[in-house]
């Protein structure tokens, strides 16, 4: 896919870890979602943004910027997606106990001085149900977005994170 009329190659670097594949994977998708549309009941195709698509984080510009630009794709193509019946969300995880988060913590805390695992404990003070989020938090709001319940959603970025960022 190309963003400004330029390769992909001529990028910058930063954020190209995040954005890249969210746009190569955006385009996939709505061709694979294209070529199904007649056979399925309701074609549907759901994204990843994160917290970081509602609110800039610091330390994380880039990648935050990188998930902004998943709502903005998200909400374009639900628009140009919605005459064909085709709906398209995302859906914005919070802090999930995975290994990705072992890592943050570790790098932020390189940065801030922190010891290991302080980092996540700030952040999950922060959220107001008082828990980190598990895999199957996200796998049972994206199963909601995959199924019949969500027909009449589209072109939204749904926060899943236990209350930190609300809007």
């Amino acid at each position: 896919m190309r963003l400004s009329g330029r390769p992909p190659e001529t990028h910058d670097s930063a954020g190209a870890c995040a954005w890249g594949p969210a746009c190569r994977n955006a385009a996939a998708t709505v061709v694979r979602i294209g070529r199904r549309e007649h056979r399925a009941r309701r074609p549907g195709t759901t994204r990843v943004g994160g917290t970081a698509a509602h609110s800039g984080f610091e330390l994380l510009g880039h990648y935050s910027a990188t998930k902004f630009a998943v709502r903005a794709i998200t909400q374009a193509a639900a628009k140009e997606l919605a005459p064909h019946r085709i709906t398209v969300n995302a859906y914005c995880p919070g802090i999930v106990g995975t290994d990705m988060w072992e890592l943050i913590d570790e790098q932020m805390g390189a940065r801030t001085g922190a010891a290991k695992g302080e980092t996540l404990k700030r952040y999950v003070e922060s959220i107001p149900l008082g828990r980190v989020q598990t895999p199957d938090d996200v796998a049972a709001f994206v199963s909601y977005l995959a199924g019949p319940d969500s027909d009449y959603m589209t072109g939204q970025a749904a926060l899943i994170d236990g209350g930190v960022v609300m809007v």
